[in-house]
């Protein structure tokens, strides 16, 4: 489950867990300015390049702060507080527009409003054009399929949860003859890392419990299908690279770079990983599967949709909110802009100038469609509030640790679903 600078004054700022840095001051300018608060960590530099080159075509600052991985509700609401506040950000879908909503610009009028290929990547509010999506992703298992090939494996081996199952654990029981740590990278439990877990693997039994009620939301989740969810994680934490003790200190980036060191064949990520693992593998050395869950696996493709949302600031004044929209929709018509998303980025955009991903596992995914496999929807965007998915994360973090119970897993997916929808109404 991914820091710019003010491209016009140089500064770059990642921004840390426990820290919010200053915002410097944004220079008068009759053409107004730009400040986004960016969600995607990892993308970070890329847009610090593209503010800086719509800063050099057009003379308008733009501002690119990155949130910390984790963090970004936290430090939206401590920014919007600020005057100098943000004039971009973003909500993850309708769950999150609800603390936002009235901070947002309607955009049903807007240049990139009309540029959407499909009107299901607009967010409403009513009749408002609240947010538009700006990004496609998918994620499941990457495999590093070198390793694999090693181990006597192929990707025709793994067509299910039980083949799955199988091939890890045969991994496991041989790492030392394969030269690995594990099969599968470290499960982190770090707040740099436990989304993968509290929010993307959770997904798999909430989208599976909506499909089998026809829902598309509930105020009271069942919890029909957390006996899957817990068969997978019990894989990823024994056929795993350390302990189940060690996750809750373990991090993005110590999972990333058991993949990149190749200690484990298999990475519960998404397609935003694939630009910094591109550094390391060629295309003939990496794969994405769907993350079997043992329900519908014959037909179950990669888990595709989007969480990314954006949304103007109708706070901001009129130079800034059009130079935000100006910008915006620059970044997803121009061809230094849908360059940069498809090439740098490695994003699938939803609009019409879109430019042909080179991003390996968005080809996958396509491919996966094209064979007749359903992409798993992204139905997380419905989960109750931030604090649901901390006290689900801290329960699978005791529960890794063995100093908690499955049942209490259960009690946070279950019980505090009820209680933080019931609060959020």
């Amino acid at each position: 489950m991914k820091t710019k600078k003010i491209a016009a004054l140089g500064l770059a700022a990642v921004m840390a867990a426990t820290m919010v840095p200053a915002v410097p001051a944004m220079a008068e300018d009759a053409s107004g300015q730009v400040y986004y608060l960016n969600f995607k960590p990892e993308q970070d530099e890329d847009w610090q390049n593209l503010a800086a080159a719509y800063t050099e075509e057009t003379g308008v600052p733009v501002t690119v702060v990155t949130a910390a991985s984790g963090q970004y509700e936290t430090t939206l609401q401590s920014e919007m507080a600020k005057s100098e506040a943000p004039t971009l950000f973003q909500v993850n879908g309708p769950v999150g527009l609800k603390n936002w909503k009235d901070y947002c610009y309607d955009l049903s009028g807007s240049d990139i409003y009309s540029q959407l290929t499909n009107e299901a990547y607009a967010l409403k509010d009513g009749d408002a054009v609240a947010g538009i999506a700006y990004v496609i992703e998918s994620y499941g298992l990457i495999v590093n399929t070198t390793l694999l090939e090693k181990a006597g494996y192929t990707l025709d081996d793994i067509k299910s949860y039980d083949d799955l199952k199988a091939v890890a654990d045969d991994i496991q029981s041989r790492k030392d003859e394969l030269g690995v740590k594990g099969a599968f990278t470290s499960a982190g439990m770090d707040g740099s890392s436990d989304w993968r877990y509290k929010t993307h693997l959770a997904n798999l039994p909430i989208y599976y419990e909506y499909a089998e009620e026809g829902i598309d939301d509930t105020d009271a989740i069942k919890g029909t299908y957390l006996d899957n969810y817990k068969n997978l994680f019990d894989l990823y934490i024994t056929d795993s690279t350390c302990d189940g003790a060690e996750l809750s200190a373990k991090t993005a980036d110590d999972s990333r770079n058991e993949f990149v060191n190749s200690e484990a064949v298999f990475y519960q990520n998404g397609s935003w990983e694939y630009s910094e693992l591109a550094k390391t593998f060629g295309d003939d050395e990496l794969a994405m599967i769907p993350i079997y869950f043992g329900v519908d696996d014959e037909n179950e493709g990669l888990a595709t949709g989007t969480e990314n949302y954006w949304c103007v600031n109708k706070n901001a004044s009129e130079e800034d909110i059009q130079a935000t929209l100006d910008f915006i929709n620059w970044c997803v018509t121009s061809e230094t802009g849908t360059k940069a998303m498809a090439e740098d980025m490695g994003f699938t955009i939803p609009f019409k100038t879109a430019a042909t991903p080179t991003n390996l596992f968005v080809k996958q995914d396509q491919e996966y469609t094209e064979a007749g496999l359903t992409p798993v929807s992204w139905c997380f965007t419905t989960m109750p509030s931030e604090e649901w998915k901390n006290a689900l994360g801290t329960a699978l973090t005791a529960y890794a640790a063995e100093t908690g119970t499955w049942d209490d897993v259960v009690s946070a997916f279950v019980d505090n679903w009820a209680m933080e929808k019931a609060l959020s109404e």
